[in-house]
């Protein structure tokens, strides 16, 4: 798990990226073709990376329904991003990972719901959902290269 969480972590480096690079008005600006933004996607890596590892193990989340309402899968901005929003976002980014490891090393995580996915992936264990959260981030990562083209 040390090279997954290496992975994860190298990862929202790179969403930090990002926020440090864009303006506000940039990082809610949605280009035309597309249907969300920077900081949805990065809202939305929040959210999922939360229900995927916090919820399917019976384990509360850090983030409140309203923010999770926001970002979750099926949603699309619907107004912009506050610059308190996009701050809070900033601090979750790595935040996670540090609370996540904690929480895995300290074998927090005993009562994994198995789950499959909105496009078809089994995971059966903390390690599989952990992993996968690296994935559809990574996707995420791929959207926001492709964005960051129009805006």
């Amino acid at each position: 798990m040390k090279s997954t969480f290496k992975i994860w972590e190298t990862n929202r480096k790179l969403h930090i990226e990002f926020l440090e690079q864009f303006s506000l008005e940039q990082l809610n600006k949605t280009p035309t073709g597309f249907t969300n933004n920077l900081i949805w996607n990065i809202g939305h890596i929040i959210a999922t990376q939360q229900g995927l590892v916090y919820r399917l193990s019976g384990l509360p989340v850090t983030i409140s329904k309203e923010f999770h309402n926001k970002y979750k899968i099926g949603t699309f901005p619907t107004k912009p991003a506050t610059q308190e929003e996009v701050d809070e976002i900033k601090s979750l980014l790595l935040s996670h990972i540090q609370q996540t490891r904690d929480d895995y090393e300290s074998g927090r995580f005993l009562n994994f719901k198995e789950y499959v996915t909105s496009i078809g992936f089994h995971l059966a264990s903390i390690e599989e959902a952990i992993s996968f959260n690296n994935y559809h981030e990574a996707i995420h990562l791929g959207f926001m290269i492709n964005i960051k083209k129009f805006i």
